[in-house]
């Protein structure tokens, strides 16, 4: 499939109502325009087009929103390379651009490199790639592949985020607090360290106003029947 193909797909799938809500929200104000498709479509139009990095490469060039979605779903996690994260992680932002891009199961996950990427990113003086390390950091707490990282290198983590979260940006919080919970999933070992900092940083509220979503739990979500019984924790 070409970009023009792919973007006749897009604009057969637009939701009109999500484009208008779109033009007047904030996003609407990014210089990109939206064909107003939800994420759950996007995934089911990225597995129709399949893995295309050539094609990624142009779609997350162009002006509009769904398209550059598609892009970070599509591409080649054998072919992404380390300054192509870096070029864009600079254009994804603060939105669910940037969420989508170090999450959601997208590419950058799978590449070879992300276990270095994500230990530099949480480190930076940059906002937007702190909040990417730590989504990619949860995208790693979920891997089951025999050459995962281990319990030290999480409890690592863990211990990185108790030191450093205090004053940390809403955002980055919010993505901090979803590491621990996927870390918190992986044993029971881990989710005892992780509810630890989960408590002391307590409900996150990354919600500006708190007017369309509650605080996100992390407490509370590792000690759900769930995760319990996932674990063996009585």
């Amino acid at each position: 499939m070409n970009q023009t193909r792919a973007i006749a797909l897009l604009k057969a799938n637009q939701n009109k109502v999500n484009i208008e809500k779109w033009k007047k929200s904030k996003n609407g104000a990014t210089g990109l325009r939206s064909y107003g498709i939800g994420l759950t479509i996007l995934r089911k139009l990225a597995k129709q087009i399949g893995r295309d990095h050539t094609l990624a490469l142009k779609l997350f060039e162009s002006d509009i929103y769904d398209a550059r979605i598609i892009a970070l779903l599509i591409d080649d996690p054998k072919k992404i390379s380390r300054e192509q994260a870096e070029k864009q992680v600079e254009q994804v932002g603060q939105g669910h651009l940037a969420h989508v891009f170090s999450s959601c199961d997208a590419s950058l996950a799978k590449t070879s490199f992300v276990v270095e990427l994500l230990l530099d990113w949480t480190k930076s003086k940059d906002t937007v790639r702190r909040r990417c390390g730590y989504g990619l950091l949860y995208e790693v707490s979920k891997s089951k592949r025999s050459d995962a990282p281990g319990d030290a290198f999480f409890l690592d983590r863990i211990g990185y985020i108790k030191r450093t979260f205090k004053g940390e940006d809403n955002l980055v919080l919010a993505s901090m607090g979803g590491a621990l919970l996927g870390i918190g999933k992986r044993n029971a070992v881990l989710n005892k360290a992780a509810l630890k900092v989960a408590r002391e940083i307590g409900p996150i509220q990354f919600d500006a106003g708190g007017k369309n979503c509650e605080p996100f739990d992390v407490a509370r979500h590792l000690t759900s029947d769930y995760v319990k019984k996932k674990l063996g924790i009585k």
